[in-house]
């Protein structure tokens, strides 16, 4: 039973992988074909992404099951080091604002995707050395302590989205391992004022939350993204106007195949192509629950569970972006989004998964 529900997880993977690299040649081919002169360029960059995942996967699978618990440390270390080069220019790529990137040729590498993993992995091994850690709360000083570092670093750079992301994963794998309520009532305070403070030294960010609010006061700025987005999702009715029928894409939307690619998916494919996206990340949630629940071991279970926290979470934090819920955070939708980090990094995810759950002691 263990064995079909991990080749179910392997298989919802695959078919969300398959839909993105769709999604990916009918929302940016355009944009593609006048900027570069090759309207297939994302699509194959994807692709090369989608092949090094897969047989990243495959060698993770083969490895012991102890590798990670073993290796947590320097896992950590590196992606430490690594958040700190991309800050030093010459060595880290600005995009969009943010020296998050590591440029090696036309492809770019975000080492704070690295980073959620490590921390997954480096909590759960403390977690799971330290059983009565849930008891006091200077036992999970040091996790916490390390998390905020690593936000600090993520920050930096700067990248809101993935930062939250990081946090909210650590944050999901303390309650899970029982820790006391009340400390997360406090978390939620010191996340408040901490939210406050970076909005009041980044006046970009209370721009956002205003366009949220009411996109109509600035269309051709900061609601410009959001409101091209609902242009995408109303239209689209039941059915959508039809695989490659999207008008938001012909330089309406800025960039569609990246954070916004799921407007385009409900504009070509209405309400029933949205249900099986949002179908599909459902079994996937259910499956790595299920999986995590039969785990005996501590550590495998804190692994599962947080790995698929963080990709659950990044796809609701994404879907309530593009439909309006939240203010813009740049956050790729899993497995479909353009980008190859993301993309690797979610495979590998999974890959980790499949490993801690291929034996249940």
């Amino acid at each position: 039973m263990l064995k079909n529900k991990r080749l179910l997880l392997f298989i919802t993977m695959c078919l969300l992988i398959f839909i993105g690299l769709v999604m990916i040649f009918s929302s940016s081919y355009i944009w593609a074909g006048y900027k570069f002169g090759d309207s297939l360029k994302y699509v194959k960059q994807q692709a090369i992404f989608v092949i090094i995942g897969f047989i990243v996967l495959r060698f993770i699978m083969k490895l012991d099951n102890d590798f990670f618990y073993k290796n947590s440390k320097y896992f950590l270390f590196a992606s430490f080091i690594l958040l700190i080069l991309v800050l030093i220019p010459g060595i880290g790529s600005v995009r969009n604002g943010s020296r998050s990137w590591f440029g090696i040729g036309p492809f770019g590498i975000q080492p704070s995707e690295a980073m959620k993993l490590a921390m997954i992995i480096f909590a759960s091994k403390y977690l799971n050395d330290n059983k009565n850690a849930y008891k006091k709360f200077k036992t999970i000083i040091p996790p916490l302590i390390v998390m905020g570092l690593a936000f600090f670093l993520i920050m930096l750079q700067p990248d809101f989205g993935t930062g939250v992301i990081l946090v909210m994963s650590i944050i999901s794998v303390l309650f899970v391992s029982g820790v006391n309520m009340k400390y997360f009532y406090m978390f939620g305070m010191l996340g408040l004022a901490g939210a406050i403070i970076l909005i009041l030294i980044a006046p970009y960010r209370l721009d956002r939350i205003t366009s949220f609010l009411n996109p109509w006061s600035d269309p051709l700025g900061t609601g410009f993204q959001i409101i091209q987005s609902l242009y995408a999702i109303g239209p689209g009715g039941l059915l959508g106007f039809g695989f490659l029928n999207s008008r938001q894409k012909h330089f309406y939307l800025p960039e569609p195949q990246t954070d916004f690619i799921f407007s385009i998916i409900c504009e070509e494919f209405g309400v029933f192509g949205a249900l099986i996206v949002v179908s599909l990340f459902s079994i996937l949630c259910y499956l790595i629950i299920k999986l995590a629940l039969e785990q005996n071991d501590l550590f495998k279970k804190y692994v599962i569970f947080g790995l698929g926290f963080q990709i659950i979470f990044q796809t609701i934090l994404n879907l309530s972006v593009v439909i309006g819920l939240i203010p813009v955070t740049g956050v790729t939708l899993p497995f479909i989004s353009y980008g190859g980090s993301s993309l690797l990094v979610t495979m590998i995810s999974i890959g980790i998964i499949l490993n801690q759950s291929k034996v249940n002691n």
